[in-house]
């Protein structure tokens, strides 16, 4: 198995970057160490304890929030120590950078799509080193060498002799924790490669799962929040005398963070702050407000990207262009789009004398640590977050400034309560919230020489920076901010003379990571326009790219897979057609094929996706069920972007509410989702993202095939494109 690298080595510096200033102020030292174990436990190390009753407690460093990476790192720990599946449990740890980095960015978080590929040899490292103090502790007692002992399913087994783990493990804790471990070819792997049952799927199924909403403690307050209609308001003077007449309000709190200013209300229950919050009588301070809306402000792209940007990637010629047998241009646009995750934002936070306490769905422990810290006045380990479920995330949680939970912690402050205080997000609040995936213009250009085949490409993206901001503004080299341009600058093709260039406004609107990150809104423009390229030249989509992909083959491979399973090039009923993409993201390769059909003419006529077929090579696939989900959950969460999503502004403030006016895909809208995974022995790479980038260009690719028409902006609902 050979070494592996992050392609993109820029990621690696922009995650560092994203915590520069908190990371400046305490920056533990990355490795290993043993976790605290109970009477008669085994715990070797951080990641992993064993008790007398056979239990295996894994603790994931990494958030569960819908993705897998609980059932993930605990098939890694299993296999190695040859555990029986039944008998593996798995918990969060809590924030401690020291024992939980991520080491891919050298913090504790979960994002990038890193989890598991950061954790494969980490875990499987814990699980063998379990293992093997087992297996010397039997030895011992039995007499006999540990080369002679084997391990089925968590029974440890050696001549005449058998145990199960909790038998041994008293005397396995007196031994002395070995350095280095052997571990297991993928020949041997037992579960890793292998379906297997979700460890969350049945308390989530049962309700048992712990989320913040669910966490009660003795006296807490709950806190609903008037927050600023526009982005960038403050608040300017605030009425509360009816909020403080409804039973069971207690307190009404003014406080500001650096990201917001806002007045809550803390009562006994939500309903009662919510009734509260609502009888607020606010005026807004709107001087250094936004007042732009999106139509402004996308019409003030549209002009940028007419121009040029600062260059983020040249190769060879750039007049090749103009010289070119045949020119193409178009201009792709996308909205701003909201996260939307299930469980709207919350938080539960209880200050002590030089202490706080957080419960939360913690995505972000050490920047949320410092950023809290900071606030209070004490240090990083002064501050304890427990780590909860998270109903989903898509990139909102990890917010640099910590948004929310900053925000919890300064409402508990400013009541000066010792109580604990549960804030509470209303979907409404959630959706108008701020931190939005940003709006890009993408404007394109292509040269063919007199057989058709492309001889310049040149791609002008036009979008707000998300690391344009005090904390992580020091990973943008040379005005290029990577995230913008991903998957665009990294454009797979052999096009010999190829530029792409960057421009980054700043309307004000508050922007972060979303699902996929750059990579989403550069494969739509790419690859739709790559479509329009093989439509001027009279090729074939997919033969186009077989020779644009000479060198880059494990795109070729998945285009190749979904192309292949789903039939490409052969005959179908009339009113059908089938468009496809393929794209690289976080180290991972997916393919989809998409089949649409028309019903209908004129005012009446409507599309419908018939079936995607998926491509994926991410590596060594360590349970294929999570990965065939999260491809699923990419295409669904894909296609509500392409079909519905938007965000629209008007003078500054969010005109969406709740998915009455936000919709997202509905399961009648879901079409059948087949996906293929790549076999292959290189290291786990990311799968929670990957699977969005090609979808909303493969769905685009086959409209175009159907009607002729090329779909230039999403979401396509407002654009008349309408579907059943």
């Amino acid at each position: 198995m050979q070494d592996f690298r992050i392609v993109n080595e820029s990621r690696r510096e922009l995650l560092k970057g994203g915590a520069a200033l908190t990371l400046a102020l305490y920056l533990p030292s990355l490795g290993g160490c043993a976790s605290e174990a109970g009477a008669g436990e085994l715990a070797p190390n951080a990641f992993v304890r064993i008790g007398q009753d056979n239990s295996v407690t894994v603790i994931s460093k990494h958030i569960e929030m819908g993705q897998g990476v609980y059932t993930g790192l605990a098939t890694l720990v299993a296999d190695e120590l040859d555990a029986d599946w039944s008998q593996v449990r798995v918990e969060g740890a809590p924030a401690d950078t020291k024992k939980y980095a991520n080491t891919a960015f050298g913090m504790q978080g979960t994002g990038g799509s890193t989890a598991t590929f950061n954790s494969f040899e980490q875990y499987r490292q814990a699980g063998a080193t379990a293992r093997a103090m087992l297996v010397s502790a039997a030895a011992k007692q039995w007499g006999v060498a540990a080369g002679d002992i084997r391990v089925e399913r968590g029974v440890v087994k050696g001549g005449s002799h058998e145990a199960r783990f909790g038998e041994l493990v008293g005397a396995a804790a007196k031994l002395p924790v070995p350095d280095k471990v052997a571990l297991k070819e993928a020949a041997q792997f037992t579960l890793i490669g292998k379906p297997a049952a979700r460890v969350d799927a049945l308390e989530k199924a049962t309700g048992k799962a712990k989320y913040t909403q669910d966490v009660q403690l003795p006296g807490m307050l709950v806190a609903v929040v008037a927050r600023a209609p526009r982005f960038g308001a403050k608040v300017k003077s605030v009425d509360d005398g009816k909020a403080k007449a409804i039973p069971g309000v207690v307190q009404v709190v003014q406080f500001e963070t650096p990201v917001m200013s806002g007045v809550a209300v803390l009562a006994k229950g939500f309903w009662a702050a919510r009734q509260g919050r609502d009888a607020l009588a606010i005026q807004w301070d709107d001087s250094a407000a936004v007042q732009l809306g999106s139509a402004e402000i996308a019409a003030d792209f549209r002009k940028l990207a007419a121009g040029e940007g600062k260059v983020a990637r040249n190769d060879g010629d750039p007049a090749a262009l103009k010289s070119a047998a045949r020119r193409l241009e178009a201009r792709y646009e996308v909205p701003y789009l909201a996260h939307a995750a299930m469980e709207p934002l919350n938080c539960v936070v209880q200050l002590g004398e030089g202490s706080c306490e957080i419960w939360n769905g913690e995505q972000f422990q050490t920047v949320d640590q410092m950023n809290v810290a900071r606030l209070l006045g004490l240090k990083p380990e002064q501050v304890k977050l427990n780590m909860l479920y998270a109903g989903g995330s898509f990139g909102r949680r990890a917010n640099a400034y910590s948004d929310y939970v900053v925000e919890a912690v300064a409402i508990a402050k400013a009541a000066g309560t010792k109580a604990p205080v549960k804030m509470v997000w209303t979907r409404e609040e959630d959706m108008r919230g701020g931190f939005y995936r940003p709006m890009y213009v993408h404007a394109l250009q292509a040269g063919l020489d007199a057989h058709g085949k492309p001889v310049a490409w040149r791609h002008h993206v036009v979008g707000q920076s998300i690391m344009d901001n005090p904390v992580m503004a020091a990973s943008i080299k040379d005005g290029i901010d990577e995230t913008s341009v991903e998957g665009g600058a990294t454009l797979p093709y052999v096009i010999p003379n190829l530029r792409v260039e960057l421009t980054s406004p700043k309307p004000g609107v508050p922007v972060l990571w979303w699902r996929s990150v750059g990579a989403a809104h550069n494969a739509y423009a790419t690859e739709c326009f790559l479509d329009e390229v093989a439509h001027a030249a009279h090729r074939d989509p997919l033969e186009l790219r077989r020779e644009l992909l000479a060198k880059s083959p494990r795109h070729l491979a998945v285009l190749e897979l979904a192309a292949g399973k789903a039939g490409w090039g052969t005959k179908l009923p009339a009113g059908h057609a089938r468009g496809l993409a393929v794209a690289e993201s976080f180290n991972s390769y997916v393919a989809h094929v998409v089949e649409v059909s028309a019903k209908g003419e004129g005012k009446d006529k409507r599309f419908h996706i018939e079936r995607v077929t998926s491509a994926v090579d991410c590596g060594v696939a360590v349970n294929p069920n999570i990965i065939a989900m999260q491809v699923e959950s990419a295409v669904c969460y894909g296609l509500s972007a392409a079909l519905l999503g938007q965000i629209t502004i008007e003078a500054g403030a969010v005109k969406e509410s709740n998915f009455n006016t936000y919709p997202v895909l509905r399961m009648a809208g879901m079409p059948p989702v087949d996906v293929h995974i790549v076999p292959s022995t290189e290291k786990p790479t990311g799968i929670g993202e990957p699977g969005l980038p090609p979808i909303a260009p493969a769905l685009c690719n086959a409209l175009f095939a159907l009607t002729g028409q090329p779909q230039r902006a999403l979401p396509l609902a407002a654009h008349g494109v309408e579907f059943s």
